[in-house]
């Protein structure tokens, strides 16, 4: 009998590889962070002894939840001005508010929450947008979540840094200091194509072919933002970023609302992932993403919340299932987007788009133990008939009961283990107090 760390034992495990598979009554066997086997309960008592034994005889198991697009200090705005339009949202709202609070503790306090709220609802991994992303990066370090860094670039000047070079140069000095860190993975994040010019994009396309790293960027998000761009540039933003070198594997291209049949086979060919945000797109009346055509041309499509701010949550079995049923409205096709899909959009696809799918993403030997469960008893959830549809159609993410990223429980019956929750409250009633007071004053000048 073998010794190992720990075992983790389900009614269910679905382990996403291979594709639309349950297994009943089996045991993930976990030994110095990653999953060592995979077998029928039984067996593995057989043959493994472990240290600590996780009998969750009413729960599923699946790969850690992928938040693949996320700002999280942003969860400070959760609900600031909603349902207004976009642009005075923005101008009149979200910006102001950023420009006199966004600094190390805004998004040191901002990113806390964001991780707590994941790891409630069973993100393991997300990937970030944001200023001070080495604070961030710190945060998730501290908490034991995966992270995937945004190295953001923008032309415009912020407390953060005062020009493309600079934003440049800052980043890659995060991306040196924290590259052992087996937590943390890093992107290059320009913002959008209207807000970087062509020289930074130029030297961001060399560096990620240099470092093998992802490019995370906005990119037709709305019909105002593709029109703007073709009267300004003389062609549609894609086509622009590919002329610049700014395509294939590396790139992943969020929201994509607007797209022609010619840019769908120009990105099924070129390997860009694309990264769906259908709460934030329906919230701001971005348009559609066209997820099912893009998945019958072969594109990698993943799964993000956006930021709290333009979604109000970070909750990925709410993007799972809204992603699954707007893609049977919006095709006419009821066997669009099956459950199996959704699951995988929001796992392993997100961690193929991150370049992560060695280590995460499926629960299979030798990746990383990044494990969610989820309790399938309630009433509400009766009967089960598939696993699978039940995550997708049915549960949410108050039945995550325990989380565990690289072995190690974040969450236990349904418990943060890392996060002093008292304090946490403390501190965003600090925040909502001062951003809403700004807000008023803001609005009333």
């Amino acid at each position: 009998m073998k010794h190992v760390e720990k075992m983790i034992s389900a009614r269910w495990i679905i382990p996403v590889e291979p594709d639309n598979q349950v297994l009943d009554h089996h045991t993930l066997v976990i030994h110095e962070g990653r999953i060592l086997d995979r077998l029928p309960t039984a067996e593995a008592e057989r043959r493994y002894q472990a240290d600590s034994h996780r009998r969750l005889d009413r729960h599923a198991l699946i790969p850690g939840l992928i938040n693949a697009h996320t700002h999280s200090p942003m969860t400070l705005l959760r609900g600031l001005a909603d349902d207004l339009p976009l642009m005075d949202w923005l101008q009149n709202h979200i910006w102001p508010a950023e420009g006199r609070f966004v600094a190390e503790d805004f998004v040191h306090d901002g990113s806390l929450l964001a991780a707590a709220e994941m790891l409630r609802g069973g993100t393991t991994c997300f990937n970030d947008m944001y200023f001070f992303p080495e604070t961030t990066a710190l945060v998730a370090s501290q908490v034991g979540i995966r992270a995937a860094i945004g190295l953001i670039v923008i032309d415009f000047p912020s407390r953060w840094a005062a020009n493309g070079d600079e934003y440049i140069a800052k980043g890659l000095e995060i991306h040196d200091r924290h590259k052992g860190n087996a937590l943390l993975s890093f992107c290059f994040a320009p913002h959008a194509p209207y807000t970087v010019s062509d020289a930074p994009l130029k030297r961001l396309v060399t560096l990620a072919n240099q470092l093998d790293l992802p490019i995370h960027m906005h990119i037709h998000e709305t019909a105002h933002e593709v029109n703007e761009a073709t009267a300004r540039f003389g062609v549609r933003p894609l086509e622009r970023l590919a002329g610049l070198g700014l395509s294939g594997h590396h790139l992943m291209a969020i929201h994509m609302t607007q797209l022609q049949p010619a840019e769908i086979t120009h990105l099924a060919q070129a390997g860009t992932h694309v990264v769906h945000c259908p709460e934030s797109n329906l919230k701001l009346a971005s348009g559609f993403c066209p997820v099912q055509t893009l998945l019958e041309a072969g594109v990698n499509v993943a799964l993000g919340t956006d930021g709290t701010a333009s979604n109000n949550d970070l909750d990925m079995f709410g993007e799972m299932r809204t992603a699954a049923l707007l893609a049977k409205g919006v095709s006419g096709n009821a066997a669009a987007l099956p459950a199996h899909t959704a699951l995988r959009m929001a796992t392993l696809n997100g961690a193929r788009a991150l370049g992560l799918a060695d280590d995460i993403g499926s629960l299979v030997p030798g990746k990383q133990a990044d494990i969610t469960a989820v309790f399938m008893d309630d009433l509400e959830c009766r009967p089960v008939y598939d696993p699978v549809s039940h995550l997708i159609y049915t549960c949410g993410r108050h039945q995550v009961s325990d989380v565990w990223v690289a072995g190690r429980p974040l969450l236990r019956d349904r418990q943060l283990t890392t996060i002093d929750e008292a304090d946490l409250h403390r501190r965003i009633g600090i925040w909502q107090e001062k951003i809403a007071r700004a807000d008023h004053q803001t609005v009333a000048e």
